[in-house]
């Protein structure tokens, strides 16, 4: 199993058939044969597992063995004590209720965050702040959703960790090699 922190703008795929072709995982030197356990966003960052292995790959994207799913979520506003207990009880979608989550809010960016290119559109008017969001489900687009119904846009998405797979110091672009 390989832990991989995927850029920003990056497809969680190894080919792309658009002309002019994307950038995809094929620019990282992963070792053949390997395939991504689940789907980040091209517009999302952070941990992406790969494997070689069909079945553990299943049981790391399947929804039946929930595995949870830890986000660093950049958000346009102050995020409030209110805010964070919508999000904590779920939240209701176009297509049904969310689970409930983890959510808390961070003093600040931790300092372990890379600068992000290109940057993040930043507003003078309109302050932005760092929720931790964890998850047990994964739909679509799922938190850019759930902070927007919440009246906290999403600015910047980094997934931090997938189960017991954390970031741990990985620079955009690295992986490593990991049990399991």
């Amino acid at each position: 199993m390989l832990v991989f922190n995927k850029p920003y703008g990056v497809l969680c795929q190894f080919t792309d058939a658009q002309v002019p072709p994307r950038p995809t995982l094929a620019g990282y030197g992963l070792p053949p044969d390997v395939y991504a356990a689940g789907r980040l966003d091209a517009d999302s960052e952070g941990v992406l597992l790969l494997s070689d292995d069909g079945a553990r790959i299943a049981q790391v994207s399947s929804p039946k063995f929930k595995w949870p799913k830890t986000y660093l979520v950049q958000v346009e506003g102050e995020a409030s004590d209110e805010q964070l207990e919508a999000l904590a009880a779920g939240v209701k979608l176009n297509d049904g209720p969310t689970q409930p989550t983890q959510a808390r809010r961070l003093q600040s960016a931790p300092d372990w965050l890379w600068t992000r290119d290109p940057p993040i559109r930043m507003r003078k008017s309109i302050p932005d702040s760092f929720i931790e969001l964890t998850l047990r489900e994964g739909r679509n687009r799922q938190v850019r959703r759930m902070t927007a119904a919440v009246g906290l846009p999403t600015l910047r998405l980094v997934r931090i960790a997938i189960g017991p797979y954390h970031l741990d110091g990985l620079s955009p672009g690295q992986f490593r090699q990991v049990p399991g």
